[in-house]
């Protein structure tokens, strides 16, 4: 890769802590958000999405910490194939950017204590960086919804495609490949 680890200032370890030990409650939140305002749709099933829900927010935590610069790429694939994977779903483009700012909503809620304990100048730094690493990521899931919706429309002329057919499959084979490339850039740390 070579990229170098540099350490993480003091307050990106804190909120880095803080999302890893609330993982999991972090993401059963937003999946139960997306999953209130979407019901099921034949196009990709609802464990699927929340297996990059997973991702994303595994990625964000890494995004926090000493591996922050090798992590900003797959930050912004996995984003990209979230944006695609929302027009699979059926969504329109301001339901994918929606979804997001949920996520941004859950963390403002949770890290509000972590960094209201933090010095003010580290405290503001951390929510900067954080903003920043998820306005990104809308970005690239805009960009990832337009090419994804682009796509299928050329493929299949505007007809949806059905969970049985090649688009869950496709979905699943990506995750599968975005969870390796973060699982080797943890390996390497």
């Amino acid at each position: 890769m070579g990229l170098t680890m540099r350490p993480s200032n003091p307050a990106l370890m804190a909120v880095s802590r803080s999302l890893r030990t609330d993982r999991d409650r972090l993401i059963e939140q937003w999946s139960r958000w997306i999953a209130g305002r979407v019901a099921e749709v034949p196009h990709v099933r609802t464990a699927t999405v929340e297996r990059h829900l997973t991702l994303l927010v595994d990625i964000l935590i890494e995004s926090a910490g000493p591996l922050r610069r090798r992590v900003a790429q797959l930050w912004f694939t996995a984003s990209e194939v979230y944006g695609q994977t929302a027009a699979t779903r059926g969504l329109a483009a301001g339901e994918v950017v929606e979804e997001l700012q949920q996520l941004r909503e859950i963390l403002i809620h949770h890290l509000s204590e972590t960094v209201a304990g933090l010095p003010p100048r580290q405290s503001m730094a951390a929510v900067l960086r954080l903003n920043r690493i998820l306005d990104r990521g809308i970005s690239h899931a805009v960009v990832g919804y337009t090419d994804g919706l682009f796509e299928t429309l050329l493929n299949s002329r505007g007809v949806p495609i059905v969970a049985s057919e090649p688009a869950e499959d496709e979905v699943l084979q990506r995750l599968e490949q975005l969870e390796e490339e973060l699982a080797e850039i943890r390996v390497v740390q």
